[in-house]
């Protein structure tokens, strides 16, 4: 069937996004091309990493572009919630607010539990307004597609390499929806395992398959209760099956079947999928844009959701009281406001985001530890350049690093993060001293960060902080050993 694609809505969305900033050469053309061109999967949620590796585009400019189509109505942006055995979307919410830790796999029949950086992915699908796709009707979908396609995604990858989806559906003998009544589903069986799943429930069987092959046809009999099965095990010999499932609910329900043979069991022992690389919610969280554009997303979840791996940057300024004596409060105030521009400038280059102001003091999170020390780095060079245009008034900058799990919060109407790892950070940028950076053995610790700092006279001292029961290793770097740009 041909794409339908409502060309005005097109046109004015795509005007928009193309004002929205500046974009690098046929970046808008290319995504263009992909919402008229690409056939119904390829729209449904789309992977934004994935995305820029297979249109040449770099990352942050596709998240930068994918978070600004949903703003303007593209795109409609979904955050999923993924099980690590089988990389089925257990929940998918249109908003942060629905999120939460704690979920259960109705596929794995476990409960298991997310942080933000761990099986919480953000992607985004064609708006029905721009172009109506066969997956915005999920209820219309064949069964195959519904369990394939809609329900499990190909991005949990098995040791080899094959994405688990793919494994599974060469397994699946039969996959059907249970209209009340019976269903009667036929399938030859091997010695293995018949597991028997439902997407959206516990419902299912285990049946082994093994001793002598059967002579005729065996027929078993299920009792499909909504969110299990009766029986729920049981065994069956080789040969011709099959299964006559009774739907009492009088609601329709879900079976497939998967064959597994036993060469394959040893397959279902893995404790987890290797992920391709998606957009997590720890990401998105600490990219500038998501946090300018959608100010009003919030964690509802009281206890917060985990983030396993952040690292922190927090600036101060020396000598500030000082500098509001000397200039006024008016003078000083412009050349504050001037610095957290300055700030979030250079946060921003580097892949981070200002998570908030305190007085004269900035927060920014970053995904991978050298982004921070780079941009810290950064920051003390520009604020020598904008220091050599200000005599007699300069803002002395002091920062401090750390890295470690937090918890990503609501506070003050605010996305915040909350936690030791914020303790630390807050109390090492205390440490420091005008022109230096202090960051933990934890950021210098992280891959590729004492590349960054081979060139960089150290000082190391052990610290005794507050609330902290033993010293902890602080290096310090004075802005006089960091090269001018």
């Amino acid at each position: 069937m041909e794409a339908v694609v409502h060309e005005q809505a097109l046109d004015e969305r795509l005007a928009a996004l193309e004002a929205a900033r500046a974009w690098s050469p046929r970046v808008i053309s290319k995504l263009e091309s992909h919402i008229r061109s690409a056939d119904d999967a390829a729209l449904f949620r789309i992977n934004p990493i994935r995305f820029a590796t297979e249109k040449n585009i770099a990352e942050a400019e596709a998240v930068d572009l994918f978070l600004h189509g949903a703003f303007l109505g593209l795109f409609e942006m979904d955050w999923l919630l993924l099980c690590s055995a089988c990389s089925c979307v257990v929940e998918s919410f249109h908003s942060l607010k629905g999120v939460r830790s704690q979920f259960h796999c109705g596929m794995c029949r476990a409960d298991l539990e997310a942080a933000l950086d761990d099986y919480i992915a953000v992607t985004f699908t064609v708006s029905p307004q721009i172009r109506s796709i066969a997956f915005h009707k999920p209820e219309d979908l064949p069964a195959r597609d519904f369990a394939f396609a809609y329900k499990l995604t190909d991005e949990g990858l098995l040791p080899d390499g094959t994405p688990f989806v793919k494994a599974l559906q060469g397994w699946t003998s039969a996959i059907s929806y249970l209209p009340p009544g019976t269903t009667r589903l036929e399938l030859a069986v091997q010695e293995g395992l018949l597991h028997a799943w439902s997407p959206d429930s516990d419902a299912g069987f285990d049946f082994r398959v093994g001793g002598a092959p059967a002579i005729s046809s065996q027929t078993v009999h299920i009792h499909f209760l909504g969110n299990r099965c009766e029986p729920s095990e049981g065994t069956v010999a080789p040969g011709r099956l099959a299964f006559e499932i009774e739907n009492a609910t009088g609601q329709q329900g879900f079976i497939a079947i998967s064959a597994i043979p036993a060469e394959a069991l040893p397959i279902l022992e893995i404790p987890r999928l290797e992920f391709v690389t998606h957009l997590s919610g720890s990401r998105l969280l600490a990219t500038q844009t998501f946090r300018d554009l959608f100010r009003s997303e919030a964690i509802r979840a009281v206890e917060g959701i985990g983030v396993r791996d952040i690292t922190l940057l927090f600036t101060d300024l020396k000598g500030s009281t000082d500098l509001y004596n000397r200039i006024g409060d008016l003078n000083a105030l412009s050349l504050v406001q001037q610095h957290f521009e300055l700030l979030r400038e250079v946060t921003v280059q580097h892949g981070g985001a200002i998570i908030k102001t305190i007085g004269d003091a900035v927060m920014a999170a970053f995904t991978e530890p050298t982004d921070a020390v780079r941009a810290s780095l950064a920051m003390l060079q520009n604020m020598e350049v904008f220091n050599r245009r200000t005599p007699n008034r300069e803002v002395i900058l002091k920062i401090g690093l750390h890295r470690g799990a937090a918890i990503a919060v609501t506070l003050n109407e605010r996305l915040d993060y909350f936690g030791q790892t914020v303790n630390i950070a807050a109390r090492v940028q205390s440490l420091s001293d005008a022109n230096e950076i202090c960051l933990t053995s934890e950021v210098l610790n992280a891959p590729g960060v004492k590349d960054i700092l081979a060139s960089y006279a150290m000082e190391q001292e052990r610290v005794q902080l507050k609330g902290i029961h033993q010293q902890i290793p602080v290096f310090r770097i004075h802005f006089a050993d960091i090269p001018a740009l």
